[in-house]
Order: C-alpha cells, then sequence, then structure tokens
C-alpha cells in the first residue's frame, strides 16, 4: 500500500511540475515555437522568395501576434511532430493535423482551427475510376504519415465522429512526398499512380497548377485540422484553445482562409 501511495505521489509532483511549463517558457522567452511541415501547399511551403510561406504559417503570425510574442517558426518533419516527446523543443504546432485515436496517445489537440474534406484525385484522362470504390487493386497516393494514408490502410477514425467506411479493398498505398505524388499523377493514368487521396484545399490548388487533375466522386470524410501540443499540459493547452478561439471570433482566420482559398473554410469548426 505505501508502494502504491509514494508511486501516486510521485506521478502527482511530476503532473504538477509539468502543468504551465510550456507557457511559463513562452512568456519567460517572449517568443512561441511553431513547427510546420514545409513541403504541403498551400498550407506551408517554401516560396519563390525562399520564404516559409501558407495558410498555417499566416495562422501562425497571428496565433504569436494575439499571444503577444515573437514566432520562430521550424520544420523539423512531419512524422517528428506527430510523434510527440518533443521535450520542450517546440512549443505547438499548427500543422494542418488531423486528431486521430492513435495521435492522441501521445499528442494533444487542444483547438480546431479549420475543417475541409478529404477527397479522391484522379488524371483528368481517368475514366475506370469514378469513385472511391474504384480504388480496390489500384495504385493511391498519400502523404508520408497522414490520415490519407491511414484511410487507405483501412485503419482510421476520428474522436467523436461516426465510424468511416472503406468501400474499398487491396488498395496499394504510395506514401511519399505529396507534391510529388500530384506530379506523377499528372503523368497519366496508371503511369505511376492511379489516384490520390488529399486535402480538397491541397488538391484545387494542384488542379490548378497543373491543368490535368480532377476530383471524381463525393467528399470521402470530414477532416477537422487541429493545433498540436506535446502531450500533458493541460495550462498550455487551455491558453492555446482560447486564443485560437480569440482568432475565430475576430474574424482573423477566416479572413486568412479567404486569402489562400477564396472562400471560408473554418466556417464549420465549432
Amino acid at each position: 500500500m505505501k508502494t502504491i501511495c509514494l508511486a501516486a505521489a510521485i506521478a502527482l509532483v511530476a503532473s504538477s511540475a509539468m502543468a504551465g511549463e510550456t507557457l511559463d517558457r513562452v512568456k519567460s522567452r517572449g517568443e512561441v515555437v511553431d513547427v510546420v511541415v514545409n513541403d504541403y501547399p498551400p498550407f506551408g511551403f517554401i516560396n519563390d522568395n525562399n520564404d516559409l510561406d501558407g495558410f498555417d504559417v499566416d495562422v501562425a503570425k497571428a496565433f504569436a501576434q494575439k499571444l503577444g510574442v515573437k514566432l520562430r517558426i521550424e520544420t523539423p518533419g512531419w512524422e517528428t511532430i506527430i510523434g510527440g516527446k518533443w521535450a520542450g523543443r517546440w512549443d505547438v504546432a499548427i500543422s494542418s493535423a488531423t486528431p486521430t485515436d492513435e495521435r492522441a496517445k501521445v499528442v494533444d489537440f487542444p483547438a480546431v482551427y479549420y475543417s475541409l474534406p478529404a477527397v479522391l484525385v484522379v488524371n483528368k484522362d481517368e475514366t475506370a475510376i469514378t469513385s472511391v470504390k474504384d480504388i480496390t487493386d489500384k495504385k493511391v497516393g498519400v502523404g508520408t504519415g497522414s490520415s490519407y494514408e491511414a484511410y487507405v490502410n483501412r485503419n482510421f477514425s476520428i474522436p467523436g465522429q461516426a465510424a468511416i467506411a472503406f468501400p474499398f479493398d487491396n488498395v496499394q498505398a504510395v506514401p511519399g512526398d505529396e507534391t510529388v505524388n500530384f506530379q506523377n499523377l499528372a503523368l497519366g493514368p496508371g503511369v505511376r499512380l492511379d489516384a490520390i487521396v488529399a486535402s480538397a484545399g491541397t488538391a484545387q490548388g494542384q488542379i490548378e497548377a497543373t491543368g490535368k487533375l480532377k476530383i471524381v466522386g463525393k467528399p470521402l470524410f470530414a477532416e477537422p485540422n487541429a493545433v498540436v501540443t506535446d502531450k500533458g499540459d493541460a495550462e498550455w493547452n487551455a491558453e492555446v484553445a482560447r486564443v485560437i478561439k480569440d482568432l475565430h471570433a475576430d474574424g482573423t482566420i477566416a479572413a486568412i482562409s479567404q486569402k489562400w482559398f477564396h472562400t471560408d473554410i473554418t466556417k464549420d469548426v465549432q
């Protein structure tokens, strides 16, 4: 019994020590460190001036301004971001992350900041694939470690949402850089890929850029995208949620959405 009580006390002390640690660090430093993916246009990418740009980058700038601190952005890579155990290296990830049960084991999702559906994209000359039911036995491009990869592998759920249907089987998922995937799909139907599962925002940008792609069928699933924090700092999570709520309330994120998408991708966020 004493051993159990001692272990519980140690856990409580450790938990208390962590509470507020991130917020204290951000305030004392006067800077928030955000991590983004830099190969995911139009959300995060390197522009023609060799600067980080995109929807997520603009949201991060607004987040820091609302918080009253400077912004520093780093790009450690998607799987590093979503793998958790940041060890204080970063404070937040405004990087278009879809909350899933599996990811929630290692990171927190304190605030949803926009929502876009996932869609199926094919080459404009494709005739055999007209809906997601037709991707059985096909090569489908997906971002490495993305929610789309989990979806194609039929191993995907979103907390608080109804079970997602998988009306296909035996799909050959082809994970990789999404920009490269779209370039490969533009080569022609089945040349390197048969289809891609991606965000509607990313898909529309690639359709306009290449002129060789199209969306087919209905949206695959509703996809909330949330700010990510490292696991276990409730006080920081509450502050992140407050700032994002304020950015919704004053129209800042909606205006950033209009800039990048000419529509409000935040309107379905509760």
